[in-house]
């Protein structure tokens, strides 16, 4: 059920249960889409997820009223690759584009692409960050100064402006939170005073400021997430409309983005469709993976999945959050301004990693090392005043096996590889990486991108910046993966 057509390798069975798609809307009742996606956002960074200091009552709004996924899963901490991933439903070395601020090839399918293909109006507004194919699914692409620090400026005029006898799917990217912090007139909505940072964060007022520039940056995305909802209200549009609110990696501090532990690749993830789920709050504990949004847009609108498609439909889930849907979810850390190679298996249970290069360290990328808040670790550790976990960007080599229990350890910081009374565990989820990456004809290139830069504040090019190495995928033909389940549904 699960086996793609590479190397002869045995079927994993990745999902415990397929969506049915027997309750799906008629071609004549399509849904719209609004697919509205945040830039450097944490899965715990808004108020419906239990954070206590971050004010985003329009996306509150929203939960109330819809699904709220607890075990969404990317595939990648990292902007470019994360993005191709979710809009093309497949894993970042499929894609072609597995390293940051590369592009898949041109005969790479997206979901608005397949979308306007079956009748729908596509457009995208604010960051795109994704390719030229990807430019070849939307019929209105609004990028540059036009779109605003935040990139959100043109989202109601792109809702205004469409054509209204024609079903929609709106690409919604803002560049909030994404570092540098802007002008932003929501600036001061958080006090620093008032914050608390997470223990694995110095508890200083330069470290305080930098996270309340970034909830500033939060409540701007929330705004105009509002605005969106009021104007498809207006236009009476509201009801069979679905609105998706996720972001595409974790924040922009050490110890989250470009991670392959929840802090970096779980994301918050919301569904809201009146017509199609109701109105009264849910929450889905279900694993599930960035890959799986693709095909179920797509099962939604009765489009024709692609057989690039790698991930499976989940709207199941969207009739019966409590269904059982994946047993694993799969991720990887490739190039982002560092050197790097890791991949991650994640059950509800424990989490698994492979580091393929334990001997450097991980700060994470070059604008988290030039934050504030770097700075105060890097100060701490100089003075040996860190915690373990604060220190834990630092070391060097790190380990290259990580195993931890999600249950007793949520933060992921007791590394229990080396716990005999583990061992078995270790073993079996070594072995469904190993099966995954052969199925999906993962690689381990000797010669990977290099550092571009220093691990030091201030984007300090190293005398590598600008070589390209070897993509992972690249060499085993991972890019040309068909999925033998979705061509045979189709």
């Amino acid at each position: 059920m699960c086996k793609y057509t590479i190397l002869g390798a045995a079927s994993l069975c990745l999902i415990s249960g397929l969506a049915n798609s027997a309750n799906q809307p008629s071609s004549g009742n399509k849904p719209n889409m609004v697919f509205i996606i945040a830039d450097d956002v944490s899965w715990d960074d808004f108020g419906c997820y239990g954070n206590r200091d971050v004010k985003t009552p329009n996306i509150d709004q929203l939960a109330s009223k819809g699904i709220r996924f607890t075990n969404f899963f990317l595939t990648a901490s990292s902007c470019s690759p994360s993005r191709n991933s979710i809009i093309t439903g497949r894993y970042p070395h499929n894609t072609g584009a597995a390293e940051l601020h590369t592009e898949p090839p041109l005969e790479m399918v997206s979901f608005p692409e397949a979308l306007k293909q079956q009748g729908y109006y596509t457009a995208q507004s604010g960051k795109f960050h994704m390719g030229i194919y990807a430019r070849r699914g939307f019929d209105v692409v609004n990028e540059g100064k036009s779109i605003g620090d935040g990139g959100e400026e043109m989202w109601i005029a792109t809702l205004q402006k469409r054509p209204m006898e024609k079903p929609f799917m709106m690409w919604f990217a803002a560049l909030d939170a994404h570092r540098a912090w802007g002008p932003n007139s929501f600036s001061g909505t958080h006090d620093p005073a008032k914050l608390t940072p997470p223990f694995y964060l110095v508890d200083s007022e330069e470290t305080k400021n930098d996270l309340a520039n970034y909830y500033d940056e939060i409540a701007r995305f929330d705004h105009y997430v509002g605005l969106v909802v009021a104007e498809l209200k207006k236009q009476k549009v509201l009801d069979n409309t679905i609105i998706i609110v996720m972001a595409d990696n974790g924040r922009a501090f050490p110890h989250s983005k470009t991670r392959v532990n929840d802090r970096g690749m779980k994301t918050p993830f919301i569904a809201y469709w009146p017509k199609g789920i109701g109105t009264k709050p849910q929450v889905c504990n279900s694993l599930v993976s960035a890959i799986d949004t693709a095909p179920t847009l797509l099962e939604l609108a009765s489009a024709r999945i692609p057989e690039t498609v790698q991930g499976v439909s989940f709207s199941a889930l969207l009739k019966n959050p409590e269904k059982s849907f994946r047993n694993y979810v799969f991720a990887e850390h490739n190039w982002h301004d560092y050197e790097a190679h890791e991949r991650m298996v994640r059950t509800k249970d424990f989490l698994y990693i492979l580091n393929s290069r334990p001997e450097l360290t991980n700060p994470g990328p070059a604008d988290a090392v030039g934050s504030p808040s770097f700075k105060d670790l890097a100060t701490g550790y100089e003075k040996g005043i860190l915690n373990s976990a604060q220190a834990e960007v630092f070391i060097q080599p790190r380990p290259t096996e990580e195993l931890y229990q999600n249950s007793s350890d949520p933060n992921q910081f007791k590394n229990l590889a080396v716990h005999p009374e583990y061992q078995n565990k270790l073993v079996e989820l070594r072995q469904v990486l190993k099966n995954w990456m052969a199925e999906t004809a993962d690689n381990i290139p000797e010669n990977l991108t290099p550092d571009w830069y220093e691990k030091l504040p201030g984007y300090v090019k190293t005398p590598a910046h600008g070589q390209r190495g070897e993509m992972p995928g690249q060499e085993t033909g991972a890019v040309k993966l068909i999925n033998e389940m979705t061509k045979k549904k189709n």
